[in-house]
């Protein structure tokens, strides 16, 4: 499955946003994520959060690839 951003035309209705198609559960997840890494970088006072979302970013492919490859 693609991940869909928020295409700002969302809807509560039903299981699913008719706006991303993402279900409200995965949208109300994915949200405290980014709130969660966004108060990290905050309460570290991260002068530099590109290179902390880059290694975040690197890191967390490499962690899905090992999950994916345990699956098999």
């Amino acid at each position: 499955m693609k991940f869909s951003p928020c295409t700002s035309q969302c809807t509560s209705d039903g299981d699913f946003c008719r706006g991303c198609g993402r279900s409200h559960n995965e949208i109300r997840e994915t949200s405290a994520l980014w709130a969660k890494v966004a108060a990290h970088m905050f309460e570290y006072g991260y002068d530099d959060p590109e290179n902390f979302l880059e290694t975040l970013n690197n890191k967390s492919l490499r962690r899905l690839t090992v999950l994916q490859e345990n699956r098999r």
